[in-house]
């Protein structure tokens, strides 16, 4: 019989489930949180679950936050079980659960007022973020923050109540400011180039549109720490649900379950202290870029190297696609032959080594990691992830025969349809305008290319064209699968 988590039961746990070596009641809170969503809960709050454990950090608790309607729900769940989550580590020779305790208030998504009053509180040191790629306001095409957009354009109208991230943290530090209160850090945790270079352009952006001495005290004052974080973290279903209660006797309204791997690599640059993360793995360096860009480019480039193949075979879970030979066959080639030789060398690292780790944990058979996760948002990660790696090919003069095969892959994919004429589910914050353009393009190839915002200079080069047009007429004519039969032969 399954026991519910909750505090009440923390002292006597299901013996195969670890719980907090700390005493909650004595925790305080330091750290407030925008986007309290899986990943977050598998990485930057196991990392503090850990310090709490060897027992420093007490006062480096979390608080939650979040902006959107949707996000009452994860609140909701949370709170029946006292802010606890149960995180699940997998692969194929381990499994273990542990309770983490490191939240101890999530406030309530949306009321800016309440969000703004904690960050006026001095106690709260670190504001971090997980708000996806698609939270920064960043415009794809030049990858910098655009400040006309409506939302950004409405919390700089006089008297605004904010509705955005960066207009809660910019209320908060104005108020800190007119109170005479050490600004806090801003520290992103999401996978972005630059991560805390982009917050910085979007707070300090929205700050120039409301007032300059403002924005040059937000530039002078506020720390933004760039920081590279990993670790592969699928959604939760009901399967999730499922395995903990009859493997570790325990419920959990919504547990995290991640590879045993995780990575954080961050400035050490804090306006107001910060939790001793180091003694429990997290590496502070003084230029987090090379580390940055060999994640972002391998892995995260890795994983849409692999997705939309796979979306089109009608493949489910990741290991599964690493274990079709054409999908595997296509990450192995594109990665040596046009990623990995755009990635700059890194301290203490060999990149093929590198390499191969993502390849073994691509492969985890147990950590359950979708597809249809992978494909998700492609418009905001297409241009992070894989648009940089074709610009910088083409500078070189170098070959881009399988990036053009992954971005027409991407196009193929948005069409709505797999290979076997299954219907793709919309998975895209802009599905409508590209499956749209998808369906241009199966007849006029360009068109896909056209979309300016996303291409930008990549999509007018003519060598990328003509690959790009070539990749998609064979996705069209034959299928993924001779497609990709074709690209490993070197006929494509």
């Amino acid at each position: 019989m399954a026991v519910k988590l909750s505090s009440s039961i923390l002292a006597k746990l299901p013996p195969k489930v670890a719980g907090p070596k700390y005493d909650r009641a004595a925790l305080k809170a330091g750290i407030l949180h925008f986007g309290v969503g899986n990943f977050h809960r598998s990485h930057q709050a196991v990392y503090l679950d850990d310090l709490f454990n060897s027992g420093v950090g007490h006062d480096w608790a979390l608080v939650g936050a979040g902006v959107f309607e949707g996000e009452k729900v994860g609140r909701g769940k949370l709170q029946e079980q006292d802010w606890l989550t149960t995180v699940v580590e997998q692969d194929s020779g381990h499994m273990s659960a542990r309770v983490t305790g490191v939240m101890v208030d999530f406030l309530m998504p949306g009321d800016a007022a309440a969000i703004i009053e904690r960050l006026a509180d001095p106690a709260i040191r670190i504001v971090s973020l997980t708000i996806t790629e698609g939270g920064y306001f960043i415009d794809p095409a030049s990858g910098v923050f655009n400040p006309t957009h409506p939302d950004i354009v409405a919390d700089a109208e006089p008297g605004a109540t904010p509705k955005t991230v960066f207009g809660i943290i910019l209320a908060g530090l104005i108020r800190r400011r007119d109170n005479g209160i050490v600004p806090f850090t801003v520290m992103s945790c999401d996978n972005i180039p630059h991560n805390g270079h982009v917050t910085s352009d979007g707070v300090v952006g929205l700050a120039r549109l409301i007032d300059e001495d403002l924005a040059n005290w937000v530039s002078e004052k506020v720390a933004f720490p760039n920081g590279m974080v990993d670790r592969i973290t699928p959604a939760t279903t009901d399967r999730e649900r499922g395995i903990l209660s009859s493997e570790f006797g325990l419920e959990d309204n919504w547990p995290v379950f991640c590879e045993p791997f995780k990575q954080w690599v961050l400035e050490d640059h804090f306006t107001d202290g910060r939790p001793p993360l180091e003694k429990v793995g997290v590496q502070f360096v003084s230029d987090v870029a090379p580390y940055e860009l060999m994640k972002i480019r391998i892995l995260n480039g890795g994983h849409a190297t692999i997705a939309y193949p796979a979306g089109l075979m009608d493949i489910h879970f990741v290991h599964e696609a690493m274990w079709e030979p054409l999908v595997r066959g296509f990450l192995d080639r594109l990665e040596h032959d046009e990623i990995i030789p755009t990635v700059p060398p890194v301290p203490d690292t060999v990149l093929e080594d590198y390499y191969q780790l993502i390849e073994h944990r691509f492969s985890n058979p147990k950590i359950g990691d979708t597809i249809r996760r992978l494909c998700l948002d492609g418009s905001n990660r297409q241009p992070k992830f894989i648009i940089p790696t074709i610009a910088d090919r083409l500078k070189a003069g170098k070959g881009v025969t399988g990036l053009a095969l992954e971005s027409a892959l991407w196009c193929r994919y948005c069409f709505g349809t797999t290979d076997s004429g299954a219907v793709i589910e919309p998975n895209d914050p802009s599905w409508d305008r590209l499956q749209t353009t998808a369906r241009a393009a199966k007849d006029a190839p360009a068109a896909w290319l056209a979309m300016e915002d996303i291409y930008g200079d990549v999509g007018r080069a003519a060598a990328f064209v003509e690959a790009f047009v070539n990749a998609l007429k064979a996705l069209w004519a034959d299928g993924a699968r001779a497609t990709l039969t074709r690209y490993l032969a070197g006929q494509l």
